[in-house]
């Protein structure tokens, strides 16, 4: 039996991150950047006006109250290059170019017209306030210059990455490729249709749903799905099923402690596959089997109670994904513990855990009530892992201990920009 981080290390020594495809902005969404992009242009593209009101030409001084000046022309959004005479103002709208020869903005609320043309437009106005030079005027490249770092490898883009990649007037996006990734749930007793009726004996598939959703959100691609019996021939066929269908990892539930139709070690080795390892340090999901099929793909074998399925897949298999999209390994947060609590011997405890703020805005970590394997309902009340490590001891109240949140996905979108 070997450590929760040496089984990490083993599984990422197994895994190269995946090559990158070109896609659509569009469809970018959640996938992570391939390599750094730089900016290919300045961001604004030009010098444009932050306020609706006037342009004027104060060449590095600050002109005084009272000051006039004729209303030469108008500039609105979208319109192209203009010359001014810098006597002169210009009507100027928000976001519009500003014309070349002007370089400052008074409000239009800090200007008055003294003066209007025949179809009402202002012809002259008079300074309500001084104006310093080069006020509500957005530069060009203020945003971003042309050749810098807009965007590192290894972002999971998100609504905000696709705001700046459409501004920057970029339609498509080097991206890692999804891992494809097949489940298989064994188990004679298990019911995939959630409205059949069950026969004594029999349960629903509640492990189907939550790693096929959590495979998803990790970034990974679904590529194959079916529930087999105890049986080595049936799974042996599933398995050829899953490869067929493209999957580079393939999980399975159930099937892999120490009782008699616990097949799946043997089944694997029958099948040409190297198991790596089998049984991690650690509770739950201690049963957890690594393998490498004669095809180079991944095999996680995940034991079958939900806890159990959830602590392999969070830490096992989003290791292989982290390395296979091309992120870095995951670093945990370190949080004060809400209450005390005791370790196990010989084993790292993976808990499922609440964070919660204190009347004084501190951020503290719980363990929620309902840590064994086989329930469910405590995951409703965790929004994080916490990880204790092996041994006897007592962590009291506010002792830091290692957290995690629910999927690596999250610590893409946060930790990753932290550490």
């Amino acid at each position: 039996m070997i450590s929760v981080s040496e089984a990490q290390e083993i599984i990422r020594a197994h895994c190269t991150p995946l090559p990158a495809e070109s896609v659509s902005v569009a469809d970018a969404l959640g996938r992570v950047l391939a390599a750094d992009l730089l900016s290919p242009v300045d961001l604004p593209a030009f010098d444009n006006s932050a306020m609706d009101g006037f342009a004027l030409h104060c060449s590095g001084s600050q002109i005084g109250e009272g000051a006039e000046f004729n209303v030469r022309g108008e500039q609105a959004a979208g319109d192209g290059l203009s010359r001014a005479d810098g006597a002169e103002a210009w009507e100027i709208m928000t976001g519009a170019r500003i014309p070349d020869g002007l370089d400052t903005v008074v409000p239009v609320e800090h200007a008055e017209v003294v003066l209007h043309r025949p179809d009402g437009r202002p012809a002259r106005i008079r300074l309500a306030t001084s104006v310093p030079a080069g006020q509500h005027v957005r530069r060009a490249g203020e945003d971003i210059r042309r050749g810098a770092l807009a965007m590192r490898a290894g972002s999971r883009l998100q609504a905000a990455h696709l705001m700046l990649l459409a501004g920057l007037g970029i339609a498509q996006v080097a991206v890692a490729l999804r891992p494809k990734v097949a489940l298989l749930c064994t188990g004679r007793e298990l019911v995939d249709d959630p409205a059949q009726a069950l026969r004594c004996g029999q349960i629903h598939n509640s492990n189907g749903p939550f790693l096929a959703a959590r495979v998803d959100a990790a970034g990974a691609q679904l590529a194959h799905h079916e529930t087999v019996p105890d049986d080595a021939a049936e799974f042996a066929a599933a398995l050829g099923r899953a490869l067929q269908a493209g999957a580079g990892i393939i999980l399975s539930t159930g099937a892999v402690s120490m009782g008699r139709y616990d097949f799946v070690p043997s089944a694997l080795q029958a099948l040409g596959a190297e198991v790596l390892f089998h049984k991690v340090a650690m509770r739950p999901g201690k049963p957890l089997l690594f393998a490498r099929l004669a095809g180079g793909q991944l095999y996680f074998g995940l034991p079958g109670n939900p806890g159990s399925s959830a602590v392999g897949l969070r830490f096992f298999v989003e290791a292989a994904l982290r390395r296979q999209l091309g992120l870095p390994d995951e670093q945990p947060w370190r949080l004060p513990l809400a209450h005390d609590a005791r370790g196990k011997p010989g084993v790292r405890l993976l808990q499922k855990a609440a964070l919660r703020l204190t009347p004084d805005g501190l951020l503290q970590v719980s363990l929620v009530h309902g840590q064994e394997s086989f329930k469910t309902l405590s995951l409703l009340s965790a929004n994080a892992w916490a990880t204790l490590p092996a041994g006897d001891a007592l962590w009291s109240a506010g002792t830091a201990v290692e957290v995690f949140p629910l999927g690596h996905e999250s610590s893409a979108l946060l930790g990753d920009q932290l550490s």
